[in-house]
């Protein structure tokens, strides 16, 4: 018979691997951003982040763990992840697609009251965004004639996620969790300020406007971009990130209503 304390061991674990995964991006081309022009430009980055800290509580199965996780704990369980943004500007208007894939996977064996069990902790998160971008303002500041831009984007963004427990034993094996989608519409803003002639900054943040059992779900960031070469550039920044979903499943509650904050860190090439 499944042991629930056994699963309640384990659920940090599995947290981690769940929320690490299910962190979207706010890198950005910058560059692109900054400079106007009635002829297309595009600029494409590939990022990754993991967070420093991360606090709330995680909801599987109807059992609920409370976290506090730093980045070793995090890392440790990460499997594979990538991520990418694309830009497309003309004039004041753009276009915004960005997506995330990870899988994180932990095998390990655990004592039970019935004898040894096989417990796979499977996690796989992928979202997709389209939004359309506007710029409000764009101009020069600055006795050094420096570019700035600040711009509204808004749109659509899907997400996938995977959390399963396979817990293996003498008897009949168990799966609790299980597969969560929801689409939800996103409105965000972003200003981008050049610094020099090769460094900028910037602030974004975005909120999710009612999605499918998210109670909330928001995450705001600064960043700078140095241009180190000249189509390419790279992005460091810090990023604030909270999100409380829960939903009802045959097995119980699954859900996650958690705060993290940590670095990112990409690469930007514009054409």
């Amino acid at each position: 018979m499944f042991s629930s304390a056994a699963l309640r061991q384990k659920l940090p674990q599995l947290a981690a691997l769940s929320l690490v995964a299910a962190t979207p991006g706010v890198a950005t081309a910058d560059a692109v951003r900054l400079t106007y022009s009635e002829e297309w430009q595009h600029g494409l980055t590939v990022y990754g982040y993991l967070p420093s800290s991360l606090s709330g509580t995680s909801t599987i199965a109807g059992t609920g763990v409370d976290l506090d996780l730093d980045f070793q704990d995090a890392f440790e369980l990460l499997d594979f992840g990538i991520s990418a943004q694309y830009e497309g500007w003309k004039g004041k208007w753009g276009v915004i697609v960005d997506a995330n894939y990870a899988a994180l996977v932990l095998e390990q064996s655990i004592a039970l009251p019935v004898g040894e069990a096989d417990l796979d902790l499977d996690v796989k998160q992928t979202w997709i965004g389209v939004l359309g971008g506007y710029r409000v303002a764009t101009g020069i500041y600055g006795d050094k004639g420096l570019r700035y831009s600040v711009g509204l984007q808004a749109g659509l963004r899907y997400n996938e996620l995977k959390q399963e427990a396979d817990l293996s034993t003498p008897g009949p094996g168990v799966t609790p969790g299980g597969n969560e989608t929801w689409t939800e519409a996103i409105l965000g803003a972003r200003g981008t300020w050049e610094l020099s002639d090769r460094w900028s900054v910037a602030v974004a943040a975005d909120a999710g406007l009612g999605g499918e059992n998210v109670n909330s779900h928001w995450r705001a960031s600064v960043g700078f971009e140095y241009q180190a070469w000249e189509s390419s550039s790279i992005r460091f920044g810090w990023r604030h990130y909270q999100i409380d979903y829960e939903n009802q499943r045959s097995d119980g509650t699954i859900g996650y209503d958690i705060t993290q904050t940590g670095p990112l860190l990409g690469v930007t090439v514009s054409f």
